[in-house]
């Protein structure tokens, strides 16, 4: 008989919540979240701005990703290697990304160098000058990167599953952009999308480490709350995304290469939606826990058709893709294919068994301690609560919310947004995978 899973225990005084999670929202619409924690002598800034690359066409694809990457080339202040020298002199860690639906912020530093590492914050979002030698230099990177991507079986399923799971939509456009709208894009482009986009309103900044929280929240408004400008409403509006009609499948070949990889899947919930934890347990056990679920099981385990199988729930903001990924062998591609839908089909039909709910129940419960034991880990999930309005007391009742997702609640979730003959299939391979199926 298989041995029974131990419940984890928690210890909700161990879990950030409304009695030590300083939250103060200053005047020009910064929203700050600080948290005290004295057992490490660092402390980590994680945040985010509402600049995003949702209303790129396919000429300015990578406008906003290009813009962050720039920030810290140069400001009114420090050239790009006084920045990173101020940096590196106190042994710290500052850095600016743009994915499609915002800017991410994060910064690491000894709690005593907190003030320089804001006032350099401050600095590359406020006052950047994107001088035009750095920033062709920072587009060449960019370019050298992209020709890597294009090259990439993986990377390139992926593009053409976004392509056709997504028409018509911003996800469809990769926010990294193309080489050929990269290429054109220069340091006026930067300023005239900085001047639009970047500003202090929907901000969020997380502060975690050996602070006093209050005090903390006085340093940022200190060096931030005067910053004032122009950027979008707090909530960009993101546009809904529905299956497939049918099987909707294309295929890239790239010269050279021997494996084929495959994403089938459909646009998924937001973690806006009430049912989007359900739909998380139902992945993990589709293709997460273990040796990568069902599907890590059928396809990969059991029928020895690939090097890798698994699947994944992006969430987010939006309607981040629910799919299934694997690599594989050209010749296995049509199985391993039939093998994943046939997962996700029994998946929606039978369901989920009561040891897989109680195992996968365990596992959401009991991780929940080790993503919270470093300044990084609370800051990310102090983040978390706050971008998507989850309430500062939602770690205390996330055990009970978890045993209280039941099978049913997973089925619907799964029928909701996976249907084996309602999926979008992106396949980056050998020449010849064009003309497979």
């Amino acid at each position: 008989m298989a041995k029974r899973r131990r419940k984890p225990l928690l210890n909700p005084a161990s879990l950030p919540g409304p009695d030590d999670i300083h939250r103060r929202e200053l005047p020009n619409g910064i929203v700050v979240l600080a948290r005290e924690n004295r057992s490490s002598p660092s402390v980590v800034v994680m945040g985010s701005l509402r600049a995003n690359g949702l209303a790129e066409d396919r000429a300015r694809a990578g406008l906003a990703g290009l813009t962050a990457s720039g920030l810290m080339r140069g400001t009114g202040r420090r050239s790009f290697q006084e920045i990173y020298e101020s940096i590196e002199a106190i042994g710290a860690s500052l850095g600016v990304s743009a994915g499609k639906v915002g800017t991410a912020l994060h910064g690491k530093s000894l709690a005593e160098d907190l003030r320089l590492l804001l006032e350099l914050l401050d600095e590359v979002l406020r006052h950047p000058t994107f001088p035009e030698d750095s920033i062709a230099q920072l587009r060449h990177e960019k370019l050298t990167g992209l020709a890597i991507r294009d090259d990439d079986t993986g990377a390139r399923a992926d593009l053409v599953f976004d392509e056709i799971a997504y028409p018509n939509h911003p996800f469809a456009i990769p926010g990294e952009g193309f080489r050929d709208s990269v290429s054109h894009l220069g340091p006026q482009d930067l300023v005239a999308f900085h001047r639009s986009q970047y500003g202090p309103r929907g901000m969020i900044l997380c502060i975690v480490g050996a602070i006093d929280p209050d005090g903390a929240i006085d340093l940022v408004r200190e060096i931030l709350g005067s910053w004032e400008g122009r950027n979008p409403d707090p909530d960009p509006v993101i546009p809904a995304a529905s299956a497939p009609s049918g099987l909707r499948r294309r295929a890239v070949a790239i010269s050279g290469k021997v494996q084929a990889d495959l994403v089938v899947g459909s646009p998924g919930p937001s973690r806006f939606d009430e049912h989007y934890l359900a739909a998380a347990l139902g992945n993990h056990i589709l293709g997460r826990f273990g040796l990568m679920g069902r599907i890590g099981e059928a396809v990969r385990e059991k029928a020895g058709l690939a090097y890798y199988a698994y699947s994944a729930l992006e969430g987010g903001a939006g309607p981040g893709a629910w799919k299934a990924v694997a690599g594989v062998h050209p010749d296995h591609l049509e199985k391993a294919l039939d093998l994943i839908r046939r997962e996700i089909g029994r998946i929606g039909e039978r369901g989920v068994t009561a040891r897989e709910l109680e195992d996968n129940h365990a596992h959401f419960i009991g991780r929940l301690p080790l993503q919270l034991e470093t300044n990084e880990g609370v800051a990310g999930s102090l983040l978390h609560l706050e971008r998507y309005r989850l309430g500062l007391d939602y770690y205390f009742g996330y055990p009970e919310r978890v045993k209280a997702i039941r099978r049913e609640h997973i089925v619907e979730a799964i029928r909701k947004h996976l249907h084996p003959e309602r999926l979008a299939i992106g396949i980056g391979g050998p020449p010849g995978v064009e003309d497979a199926g």
